[in-house]
């Protein structure tokens, strides 16, 4: 009698395979557009903003110390009236005080030594003044928005409409960088400390 149990198991696998395997394929999709025109950003100063060498006793134990702001000049050139959008990246991802924000580095092993972040200020498209609108969706929605943080991507708009991007042909506004360094009592000074922030700005076509 023992001998039957692997033939009966056989004949009830096979019979309850095909339905295993009904779905048999999967389609890829690849999809884009080749834009006709081209963007190119730039920044004065070589996007550098160099504060010197700081004393470590001007820096305030138990606060956040702001630096000098540095105002750079930003500027987007296409060759023909395009929509756009900014898509900022933190080159030292995880390192910021403030997520929105962008980081300093870490020192002392693993401690977030600070943050920067950008403020538009003064924005002419085409000869004509703009606002600054940020989508969190990839682009498909905006809304207005003064301050530009890392989570969206950033463009412009009429003054009297935040929610429309702007085809633009050349842009030009100015950065405002702030640049500020955490609390200094969590921190060994004993070596010199280096800042350490870094920011891409990509063009990115809508």
């Amino acid at each position: 009698m023992n001998t039957l149990y692997p033939a009966l198991a056989t004949a009830l696998f096979l019979t309850c395979a095909p339905s295993a395997f009904a779905a048999s394929t999967v389609d890829l999709t690849v999809t884009g557009k080749i834009t006709p025109s081209a963007c190119t950003p730039s920044l004065s100063g070589g996007g550098v903003v160099d504060h010197g060498k700081i004393s470590a006793k001007d820096l305030r134990p138990n606060n956040s110390t702001s630096l000098p702001k540095v105002i750079l000049q930003f500027r987007v050139n296409c060759e023909a009236h395009t929509q756009f959008a900014i898509k900022p990246t933190d080159n030292r991802a995880g390192s910021s005080t403030q997520s929105s924000d962008f980081g300093l580095g870490l020192v002392n092993g693993n401690k977030k030594l600070g943050r920067f972040y950008l403020d538009p200020l003064n924005m002419i498209a085409d000869t004509t003044p703009v606002q600054p609108i940020v989508s969190n969706d990839g682009g498909s929605t905006w809304h207005a928005g003064s301050y530009w943080e890392l989570e969206g991507i950033w463009g412009v708009a009429a003054t009297d409409d935040g929610t429309t991007l702007l085809a633009v042909k050349d842009l030009s506004l100015d950065f405002q960088v702030s640049t500020q360094i955490a609390r200094a009592d969590q921190f060994d000074f004993t070596d010199e400390v280096t800042l350490d922030g870094s920011a891409t700005l990509d063009i990115k076509y809508l």
